[in-house]
C-alpha cells in the first residue's frame, strides 16, 4: 500500500498544491514511524486530501461507502484515487459500521500506521467545532497510539453545499503537539474516561483551529436543521 500511496501522492500532491496553495504548520509533530492518530477538525468532504498532502507519512481513513460509488466518469476516478491511497470503505447504514469501523481501524494502528479520524462523526454544518465521538478515546487508550490534534482551515470555501465547480482557495493544515492521555491509560473499557480523554482531544483541536466548541453532537444539529427545527 506505501509504495502505491507513494506513487499516487508524487502526482496528487504537487497538483493540489497547485489549485489550492497549502500552508502546512508543525508536520514535525507526527512521529517518523509507528502507530499515530491524527484527530482533525471536519469542515468538507475535500478534507483528506489536503491531510494527507500536509502529512509527511501515508495516512489511512475510512470513507462512506458511497464515496466509492463509480456510476459516472467523475465518481469513478474519486473511488479509484480514494483506493490507490490505501483509504477504506465503510457501511454507515445502522448497525452495519461501528464494528468494521473498529476492526479497520485497530488493523491500520496495529499494524505501525497512521490513522486519520474525524471524531465529530461528520462534517460541522456551521464552521463550529462539535463534540467528539468517544470511539476516538476508545482507538487511542486500547492501542496506546499516540494522539496528534489536527486543525483545518478554508477547505469548506471549496465546495460549499451547491456549488458544482470547486472554488480556488488557501487551505491551512496544522499539526499540533501530541496531546497527554495518561491521565487514562487503562481505562478504555470505562465510559467517563473515554469521554473525558475524548474532550481533551477536542480542545487541543480547538485550540488549534481557533473554533468555538459546542457541547452538542454535530448529527443532532444537522438533523434538526434538516428538519426546521431550532440550533444551538
Amino acid at each position: 500500500m506505501v509504495s502505491l500511496y507513494g506513487a499516487a501522492k508524487a502526482v496528487v500532491a504537487p497538483a493540489t498544491r497547485m489549485v489550492w496553495p497549502v500552508r502546512t504548520e508543525g508536520s514535525h509533530h507526527v512521529p517518523r514511524s509507528g502507530p499515530v492518530i491524527l484527530a482533525a477538525n471536519h469542515l468538507a468532504l475535500i478534507d483528506p486530501l489536503f491531510i494527507g498532502v500536509a502529512c509527511p507519512r501515508p495516512v489511512r481513513f475510512i470513507a462512506k461507502q458511497e464515496l466509492f460509488d463509480e456510476g459516472t466518469l467523475p465518481k469513478r476516478a474519486f473511488a479509484r484515487l480514494l483506493r490507490a491511497l490505501g483509504q477504506l470503505s465503510v457501511d454507515r447504514r445502522p448497525g452495519q459500521s461501528a464494528q468494521a469501523a473498529m476492526d479497520n481501524s485497530l488493523a491500520v494502528l496495529n499494524g505501525g500506521e497512521v490513522f486519520g479520524i474525524f471524531p465529530e462523526g461528520t462534517r460541522s454544518p456551521d464552521g463550529r467545532l462539535y463534540r467528539g465521538q468517544t470511539g476516538l478515546a476508545w482507538l487511542a487508550l486500547t492501542t496506546g497510539a499516540p494522539v496528534v490534534p489536527v486543525a483545518l482551515a478554508g477547505t469548506e470555501r471549496i465546495l460549499p453545499p451547491g456549488r458544482k465547480i470547486p472554488s480556488l482557495n488557501r487551505v491551512g493544515v496544522r499539526f499540533g503537539e501530541q496531546v497527554d492521555l495518561s491521565p487514562w491509560a487503562g481505562q478504555a473499557h470505562r465510559a467517563r474516561p473515554r469521554r473525558e480523554a475524548t474532550d481533551a482531544i477536542m480542545d487541543a483541536i480547538a485550540k488549534l483551529s481557533g473554533q468555538e466548541q459546542v457541547a452538542r453532537f454535530a448529527a443532532s444539529v444537522k438533523a434538526e436543521l434538516e428538519q426546521g427545527g431550532p440550533r444551538r
